[in-house]
């Protein structure tokens, strides 16, 4: 139904596109092109209007996932927005190959989001919950290996992907972390001696010279499998600590991110800084981080009030 749709795909490929924005790219097209051929529509022949219809039924409960699968839960208008750019993206490779295209890019309008106030726990709980893995998990390894992963989370500011897929020789003997982030962006990031010292004692425990550093716990000991921690088992225990703890404000591995960010701004650091740290390409999307901290925003009021 989507013409060169194969091609688009590598063409991603080949530019150096993450396997990840990849395969989001794929999803997101077939479940349009199933959206076309339920409805008999022929893509070359799609207009404006047939868009929109298109925008309804991903706000819809009706709709199905690309492998034809019913789901009842509405989709957030931010994944609605995903799917919508992901088919900008291919009409932007169709006019540039000169290929026939039905509709502009431009035409294909993205929804209204919901700007929701971020929200990052206080320091004292995100202490508790790092330090929670030694004394709540009943195997000593395992705590040690997952205190190590938050502690690095939250000295550093990472994405939980570049986390799991850390290797030993990315670190250097100071503490300085070499980060080939999201775009193919390389970036350092920096271990305090605190989280140094935990990853010095996780890594007394493993034994083995494995490829990643953060490796999955089989049976008696670390497993022997060249393979990394698997996001959903770190986001999993987090939220297990959360619950255990009674953190009650939602908390994740993005939300370490989101701290690191924070309190660093309440203490003073540099905006400009905090981008390159957290490997920012703009400065608009650090100043979202930073503007979670509603103390920041109190003791600036407090300080520079004209009626103070």
């Amino acid at each position: 139904m989507l013409d060169y749709l194969d091609d688009f795909l590598l063409y991603l490929q080949t530019n150096s596109y993450s396997d990840e924005t990849v395969y989001n790219y794929e999803r997101d097209l077939l479940t349009f092109e199933n959206y076309l051929k339920e409805n008999k529509m022929g893509f070359n022949k799609i207009v404006k209007k047939d868009m929109e219809r298109f925008k309804a039924y991903l706000n819809s409960k009706d709709r199905k996932t690309a492998s034809h699968s019913p789901i009842e839960q509405k989709l957030l208008s931010g994944s609605i927005n995903r799917i919508l750019s992901s088919i900008r993206g291919y009409l932007r490779y169709l006019i540039d190959m000169d290929f026939a295209c039905p509709i502009a890019p431009e035409a294909i309008k993205l929804t209204k989001t919901i700007k929701r106030h971020p929200q990052v726990a206080e320091l004292n709980d995100l202490i508790r919950l790092i330090e929670s893995p030694t004394e709540l998990e009943k195997n000593k390894l395992v705590g040690i290996r997952n205190r190590a992963m938050l502690e690095i989370l939250f000295s550093t500011g990472m994405r939980i992907s570049e986390l799991i897929t850390l290797k030993l020789n990315q670190i250097d003997r100071s503490g300085k972390i070499f980060i080939l982030g999201k775009g193919k962006k390389e970036r350092f990031v920096y271990l305090t001696p605190r989280a140094y010292k935990y990853l010095d004692f996780y890594l007394k425990s493993r034994k083995g010279d494995l490829e990643y550093l953060f490796i999955p716990y089989r049976g008696l000991n670390f497993s022997k499998d060249n393979k990394h921690i698997s996001p959903n088992y770190l986001q999993m225990k987090i939220k297990q600590y959360r619950s255990i703890l009674r953190i009650n404000v939602p908390t994740s591995a993005h939300s370490l991110r989101h701290g690191f960010a924070t309190y660093l701004a309440e203490s003073g650091a540099n905006p400009a800084a905090i981008q390159v740290l957290l490997g920012h390409e703009s400065l608009d999307t650090t100043t979202r981080y930073v503007h979670a901290s509603d103390r920041y925003a109190e003791k600036t009021h407090q300080k520079f009030h004209p009626l103070r």
